[in-house]
């Protein structure tokens, strides 16, 4: 199963990458993700389309790859 980022590029377990959108974050009391953000260390999930990962004001997140690029 590839997992693939907004530009297409394969991301792979451990990857980094950065936010290509703000996005407000549900249930985190209106916390928003700056396009720019830098994401460390992100886990692939069993659907191609997500990736799990930790954000610097929000634990355990789920993003889906069209807002990611590859860093």
């Amino acid at each position: 199963m590839d997992v693939k980022d907004s530009n297409g590029t394969l991301l792979a377990d451990g990857d980094n990458v950065i936010l290509v959108k703000d996005l407000k974050v549900k249930g985190s009391g209106g916390v928003t993700l700056k396009r720019g953000t830098l994401i460390k260390g992100i886990r692939l999930t069993d659907d191609p389309a997500e990736i799990e990962c930790r954000a610097e004001k929000v634990r355990d997140l789920v993003l889906r790859t069209e807002f990611v690029k590859k860093a």
